[in-house]
C-alpha cells in the first residue's frame, strides 16, 4: 500500500503533473480538482483516483479542443 498511497499531498500532485504546488492549490480552490481538507491545520489531500479522473478529463477536453480547432500548417497551405 505504501507504493500506491490512496491520498496525495499537493506537492505529490504537483510532481505528477509537473507543475507547482501553487498551481495545484489553485485547481483545488477553483473546484477543478476534488480534494479534502484534514485537521486543524487544513492540510489538503487529493485521492489518487480523483487525480487520475482529472487527468482523463483533461485528455477529453484536449481532444475536443483539437477537434474544434484543427491545426493548419501555413507552410503547406499555399
Amino acid at each position: 500500500m505504501a507504493d500506491n498511497p490512496r491520498f496525495l499531498t499537493l506537492t505529490d500532485v504537483a510532481e505528477v503533473l509537473n507543475t507547482s504546488s501553487a498551481q495545484v492549490y489553485a485547481l483545488v480552490r477553483r473546484g477543478e480538482l476534488p480534494a479534502i481538507k484534514l485537521g486543524g491545520r487544513g492540510q489538503w489531500r487529493i485521492e489518487a483516483t480523483k487525480l487520475e479522473d482529472y487527468i482523463q478529463s483533461l485528455y477529453e477536453q484536449t481532444k475536443e479542443f483539437v477537434s474544434d480547432h484543427p491545426f493548419v500548417d501555413s507552410e503547406t497551405e499555399g
